[in-house]
């Protein structure tokens, strides 16, 4: 209908042609606006303003469709006109119409621009070049509307792309701006990681652009490459710069986006700097701060030189210890440091670490020297007392090896008097002359030991100066006597010159004295010493040991008490923060389609276990604490109301698999989160199943703590409880995998073992050649013992969903426990056994894990026959005794009763016995014998002339499956069989080694 052909007037106005076309008039409105818009958008801003030209080709047309042209662009023309040429129809009634009509409707036109009409094509050329012109009016300027429609096309695809890229930058450079930055490392590692990926991705999404931006641009100056001396035509040069614009726009964009991505970039890389410096700190702060609180608890100044060069040794270890965490502190201030340095954005929160990494650094190295100035003050004064001491003991000696006699001569006293003198001066030296100067000296490390010591060698020093001084004088009065000589007769000398002084003198004779006693009565005393010793030692160890088990049983029953109480405050969340919610018209909308009316599926009875618990478990726990020994009796107590555990775990497969139908729903996200549980819903619901186990964990280690003391017996049946519960949960949690089964599983008692075993037929019945194979191809089967009767399933494992396998039970083959018989032992295989039914015409050999799982279900399987038989018997006694008493009330008067019912006893007894049928013979004395031991070897010989009733091999199965023999006379053969079963011992119901 239009084009734009890309022709320019004489002063650079863009031209648009209307060309012929009949289908003008039909042209919607809409589309045209939305064309003509178009078209008056693609030349530049500078052209469009100088006004478009536009020319109507209606030389073949009637004056109804120039009417019709010029109506819908004075209506609806958007951009700036300038000219409107108008080609009118060239034949002569419509270009008069044409003519006449153009006089009468310019105005209705409403244009302020002037329409110019012409004639031919060569009027046209009088107003705009031929160049500017397409071939269909007569000029030069080559056109090609489906190249034309290409460009543009691919024109506004860049545009698009250049603007979805723009968006995209901006959608992502917000996200940048709003994500708030992690506190962690590995968290601020992963969003370094997300955001670099997206960086990265769009960067390609750029250069893409780019790429496609070249290419179109490339295209476009195609006919110039090839042709130099082609000349792009105006509205290919607009083209050009259309690209070319977008091209900068895209570079434009491309730029800042790199200018902010970098400083984004940078602050993560610091964000993560900081968190690294932050989680550093930290490792190192809690080290210094172990360091300090060490280093404050070494106190101790020492009692002697020798202990306060070990306290010095330790302080200088502890100084090495710490020297690792000071350079990692001094290390860590730098890099501090640096970062700041670095213009980081969190100068604030680095600076205050910086400092305090410092001042723990300097605290620690002014609290060492301080240490190692007052342990050196401490080694000084302890030092300096030794000295004196030493001094003392020395002034002491002197004293005492001064010989009397040779004291009584001036001579001799004034020698003595010199040493003496000497002995003095050297107070000086050792800085002992002034007591209160040296306590001001080191007053600051005087502890009230410490003060006790240093009062005490005072106090010593003070009593040798005393005797020095008072020896001096008596010194200097002998040497100043000028009498006549006397002979000296000096009594024996005061002491040894290996003695210290008098006063040590006199301590050794005491320690002489008490050593002379000790010997006197030394055996006796050692002899009562090591008794002593020995009796304290055992009373010792016998007290710690049962103090180590009244503290264990302590520790148990407070772990007992503790996580009690918190597994009934975890029940409690659950049931006011799930299952009180699935009722809440406010989280109503969140609910899954799944959990709808089947949140007795999903919880079970937890309700009803946490109520026992919190109304009444954890209290009766509780009144245990003080007196441990009740914890038995508190379990016994409460075991049948411990069996709603039971209910409990056999809903459990199907509570998890509702889980895994609805666990990811935003109900349950929302229930956690106001919960603020760390753990979904699903770890909570396993929890009563852990703590029915744990309870016989707690009773196994309290009853190590309780052996030989009150309430062992019932912490022990206790424990066996706990067990036996918890078998029969696990075994009830198979039975309910039994798929299958024609019947109910309630009617046919208790489950009383279950288990897999290897399993061989043999029948009497079928086939030699499927009994042979039956015989060596074992079958894999899963039995469950019931009080009535024996199941034989296949089990078979499927995967739930990607979650662990979960069991199945198909259902084969049962067995009536009133039918079947046992062989104990089978030859060749200690782990296989036999189960035998209606006489041998159906016998399973079954196979164990090990020789314990074997000996457990025959143990088992004998108690079921064993109570059957047990139950037969009572009631065959109990018809017995009333039909022996029936004959004795119609038995004539010569009869002795006695004897008659003795005759009626021994006949019920015979049928009772054929009844009985046992593999071998029968012995009536073995009803008073224990039908549970079995025989060890089962093979008998019968005689030929007995072989029809010898071929019965009896079992309990004929306990409901027989009849009675009829009444009257025994028959010979039943007799002769009578008479047989009396010899033989063989028990009840069971059989030995199968042969």
């Amino acid at each position: 209908f239009w084009f734009y052909i890309g022709g320019r007037g004489k002063d650079g106005a863009p031209i648009i042609t209307f060309p012929e076309h009949p289908g003008f008039s039909d042209l919607p409105e809409e589309e045209f606006l939305n064309v003509v818009t178009y078209l008056t958008s693609i030349p530049s801003l500078d052209a469009a303003s100088i006004g478009f030209i536009i020319i109507i080709d209606r030389r073949r047309d009637k004056w109804s469709s120039v009417k019709a042209s010029l109506t819908r662009i004075a209506g609806a023309f958007p951009g700036n006109l300038q000219l409107v040429f108008v080609l009118r129809p060239s034949r002569f009634i419509q270009r008069t119409i044409a003519d006449i009509g153009i006089k009468l409707h310019r105005d209705d036109f409403k244009m302020k621009v002037p329409i110019i009409m012409l004639n031919s094509v060569s009027d046209l050329h009088g107003y705009i070049e031929k160049s500017q012109l397409t071939q269909d009016l007569g000029g030069s300027l080559e056109y090609c509307h489906n190249q034309w429609i290409h460009h543009r096309t691919a024109i506004e695809n860049f545009a698009l792309t250049v603007k979805t890229t723009a968006q995209m930058l901006q959608i992502f450079g917000t996200d940048l701006a709003e994500t708030e930055l992690p506190n962690d490392v590995q968290c601020t590692q992963d969003l370094l990681s997300s955001h670099t990926g997206k960086h990265d991705k769009l960067k390609d999404e750029l250069k893409l652009a780019g790429k496609q931006g070249n290419t179109l641009l490339s295209y476009i100056k195609e006919p110039v490459t090839k042709n130099s001396s082609y000349t792009l035509n105006p509205d290919e040069v607009e083209n050009v710069a259309t690209v070319e614009r977008l091209l900068v726009q895209l570079d434009e964009t491309e730029n800042a986006f790199d200018q902010f991505w970098s400083k984004h970039h940078q602050k993560l890389e610091q964000c993560l700097q900081l968190r690294h410096f932050e989680q550093d700190f930290r490792e190192i702060k809690l080290s210094l701060d172990s360091l300090i609180e060490v280093q404050a608890a070494f106190t101790d100044i020492g009692d002697c030189v020798f202990q306060v060069e070990q306290l010095l040794k330790e302080l200088k270890q502890l100084e090495e210890k710490g020297q690792a965490s000071l350079e990692k502190a001094q290390g860590l201030a730098v890099h501090g440091d640096q970062l700041i340095q670095s213009n980081h954005y969190a100068v604030d929160s680095i600076i205050p670490k910086c400092i305090e990494l410092r001042r723990i650094c300097d605290d620690f190295s002014n609290e060492t020297k301080k240490k190692y100035d007052i342990l050196g003050k401490s080694l000084e004064l302890h030092t300096r007392l030794e000295k004196a001491s030493q001094w003392c003991e020395t002034g002491i000696y002197l004293l005492a090896t001064q010989a009397v006699d040779k004291c009584q001569s001036q001579e001799g006293a004034e020698a003595a008097l010199l040493d003496i003198e000497k002995f003095m001066e050297t107070a000086k030296e050792h800085q002992l002359s002034n007591p209160k100067e040296f306590h001001n000296q080191f007053d600051i490390i005087l502890t009230q030991d410490v003060k006790a010591n240093v009062q005490k060698v005072l106090q010593k020093l003070e009593d040798v100066q005393e005797m020095f001084e008072k020896r001096q004088m008596s010194l200097k009065k002998l040497a100043a006597k000028q009498t006549r000589p006397v002979q000296p007769v000096a009594p024996h000398p005061e002491s040894s010159p290996k003695r210290s002084s008098p006063k040590p003198a006199r301590n050794l004779a005491s320690a002489v004295e008490k050593e002379a006693a000790t010997i006197r009565v030394g055996p006796y005393i050692e002899v009562m010493h090591e008794a002593s010793q020995g009796g304290s030692s055992r009373m010792l160890v016998m007290s710690e040991s049962e103090e180590n088990l009244c503290t264990r049983r302590s520790h148990i029953m407070n772990e007992l008490i503790e996580t009690e109480r918190v597994y009934v405050e975890e029940l409690q969340s659950i049931i006011e923060g799930y299952v009180s919610e699935v009722d809440s018209p406010e989280l109503a909308h969140l609910i899954p389609a799944a959990l709808q009316n089947k949140k007795g599926v999903l919880f079970g009875n937890l309700a009803e276990i946490y109520e026992f618990h919190n109304r009444t478990f954890l209290k009766e726990l509780g009144n245990c604490i003080e007196n441990p020994e009740l914890l038995g009796i508190c379990f016994l107590k409460r075991k049948e109301d411990l069996q709603i555990y039971e209910k409990y775990c056999q809903n459990k497969p199907r509570s998890e698999a509702l889980w895994r139908q609805c666990g990811d729903s935003l109900f349950f996200q929302e229930c956690q989160r106001r919960l603020d549980h760390k753990l979904s819903l699903d770890a909570y619901l396993l929890k009563p199943v852990q703590r029915i186990t744990k309870y016989q964990l707690l009773l196994k280690e309290m009853l190590k703590c309780s052996k030989n003391s009150e309430g062992t017996a019932e912490l022990e049946e206790a424990l066996a409880t706990m067990l036996d519960m918890i078998k029969s949960v696990n075994d009830s949690m198979h039975q309910i995998a039994i798929t299958g089964f024609e019947g109910n599983l309630n009617d046919l008692g208790k489950l009383l073992m279950q288990g897999s075993f290897n399993v061989w037929t043999d029948h009497k019945k079928g086939h030699n050649k499927v009994k042979d194979l039956a015989r060596f191809k074992p079958m894999q089967r899963h039995l469950f013992l019931y009080n009535k009767m024996l199941l034989f399933c296949k089990k078979r494992e499927e995967n739930a969903d990607g979650h662990e396998k979960t069991p199945s039970y198909s259902f084969k083959h049962s067995l009536k426990m009133s039918a079947v018989g046992i062989t104990e032992n089978v030859k060749g295989d200690n782990k296989k056994f036999e189960i035998w039914y209606h006489g041998r015409e159906e016998v399973y050999i079954i196979q164990a894990s090990s020789i314990e799982v074997k000996n457990l279900w025959v143990s088992e399987v004998r108690k079921v026959l064993t109570g059957q038989l047990e139950a037969c018997r009572e009631a065959q006694t109990f018809k017995a005794l009333s039909k022996a008493s029936l004959v004795a009330q119609i038995q004539p008067p010569a009869q002795s009763p006695k004897k008659s019912q003795t005759n009626n006893l021994n006949k019920i007894t015979l049928h009772f016995g054929i009844r009985l049928q046992i593999r071998g013979k029968f012995n009536p004395q073995s009803f008073s014998k224990n039908p549970i031991k079995g025989s060890t070897d089962a093979s008998t010989s019968h005689k030929p002339e007995h072989s029809a009733l010898a071929k019965k091999r009896f079992t309990l199965q004929g306990l409901s499956n027989r009849r009675l023999p009829p009444k009257g006379p025994l028959g010979p053969a039943v007799k002769a069989k009578r008479h047989e079963i009396k010899s033989d011992p063989t028990p009840l119901g069971f059989e030995g080694t199968n042969k």
